[in-house]
């Protein structure tokens, strides 16, 4: 099948809205059917690991799976009802199906108080439970007496299942770029991040670093992930963790837990133009505390807009479609593009000519600016290479200690490579 481009802000925008009404969770038929549409743009590797699987200090939970859920009053009406929106069911709640007092029900009911007509999102992945959200406007309107409750639903041996898009690159060293699939029908956390994933891989043509995707649940999918994979972890060279990524907040990056990784420096080279905030690690958050666990403490931060918990609409209905838009997410795109531009072609070189400086004349460089509205910039970053190139000292660091551009810098790299004054 050939892949859909996700070429426009229209076609980044029908991703999303075709993934918001599904049902995911850590495990389950909804992450299959979210990756099934997910292929359709990009070709992925589906990955199945049993229950029971010991994967670091966890072990892969049962499959959750769920068919139906409502509150009944006593005339029939749903007044709660999982077909309305799946946000209504606690996330793995066991299968339950009695008559009740609202008096008793009420030990089962998740509201937000302050926000009377928003409905939470809840979930109970590691004990057995069960339980339903609403509006506090819904349940202050329903009257004591007896309620009929079911939840349709099986909490059963399985699998858990993520996903992999590998862009091949000139080197095995690796740049991994996480986002995760357990989230029902939140529209910035994480489905635009989802979507802006696909449309960034389809993005990557002939990169000097394989890129690898991953679409998997949280917490336990990362660690699943990190658990069979311990020779690639090796070569991995830096990573983002992409979440929150289609609200109207301004961009956020949050640095590695080493604080001075080289993507550190690369997304806050990035960002310098635009409005953005960089905040310091802390292991609390979404994946990027997995990859940096001290054991493998990688060069990963992670990109959102408004951070985790940080508006008000976080983890509830309101985090819906009209909360994204497309120009948000045009310029988490348009960010991960520009990190790419500067990450995949940021090189340490070596002068070969290190004792005073070279002629440049004679090697037929000055001639290449003649002309040049910028041969003046252009010859400045000839010199700037030169003097920092020795092997201690990468094209960002010549970038930003010479407040030239990246691309200039990169330019004259290259031709004085190509001069043969220096070498990778």
């Amino acid at each position: 099948m050939s892949n859909r481009g996700l070429e426009t802000s229209a076609d980044l925008r029908k991703l999303v809205e075709r993934l918001y009404p599904l049902c995911r969770s850590i495990t389950g038929d909804g992450v299959r059917r979210t990756l099934e549409i997910v292929g359709e743009h990009i070709p992925l590797e589906i990955h199945e690991v049993p229950t029971g699987t010991q994967v670091l200090d966890w072990t892969v939970p049962q499959e959750w799976n769920i068919r139906d859920a409502y509150v009944k009053d006593a005339s029939g009406r749903r007044v709660v009802d999982f077909g309305e929106s799946n946000l209504h069911v606690v996330g793995y709640s066991v299968p339950v199906s009695r008559k009740m007092s609202l008096a008793e029900l009420r030990g089962h009911l998740h509201t937000i108080p302050d926000q009377p007509s928003w409905v939470p999102y809840r979930t109970s992945y590691y004990s057995p439970t069960w339980g339903f959200c609403l509006a506090q406007e819904t349940l202050d309107a329903m009257p004591e007496g007896e309620y009929e409750v079911r939840i349709d639903s099986t909490l059963a041996d399985g699998s858990l299942t993520y996903a992999e898009h590998v862009v091949p690159g000139e080197v095995a060293d690796e740049v991994i770029v996480s986002c995760h699939t357990c989230h029902p029908s939140l529209a910035n956390d994480n489905v635009a991040g989802i979507a802006i994933a696909a449309a960034f891989a389809q993005r990557l043509k002939n990169p000097h670093y394989t890129y690898r995707f991953l679409f998997m649940p949280g917490t336990i999918g990362a660690i699943t992930w990190l658990a069979r994979n311990d020779e690639r972890v090796r070569r991995i060279k830096a990573g983002l963790v992409l979440a929150c990524a289609g609200d109207p907040g301004s961009l956020t990056y949050k640095r590695s837990r080493r604080g001075d990784a080289e993507i550190d420096r690369v997304l806050a080279y990035v960002l310098a133009d635009r409005a953005h905030k960089i905040v310091d690690f802390s292991p609390y958050g979404y994946d990027e505390r997995q990859f940096c666990s001290p054991g493998f403490n990688l060069g990963v931060g992670s990109l959102t807009r408004t951070p985790y918990a940080g508006y008000p609409e976080y983890h509830t209905s309101a985090d819906n479609l009209d909360f994204v838009s497309t120009t948000a997410m045009e310029e988490t795109l348009q960010t991960l593009l520009d990190t790419y531009a500067v990450l995949d072609r940021n090189r340490s070189y070596v002068n070969l000519s290190p004792y005073g400086e070279p002629q440049l004349g004679k090697r037929g460089l000055y001639d290449s600016l003649g002309g040049r509205s910028d041969a003046k910039q252009a010859q400045m970053a000839m010199l700037w290479v030169l003097n920092l190139s020795d092997g201690e000292h990468s094209l960002l660091d010549v970038a930003e200690r010479s407040g030239l551009p990246f691309d200039s810098v990169v330019a004259a790299a290259q031709a004085l490579h190509d001069a043969g004054l220096l070498k990778d």
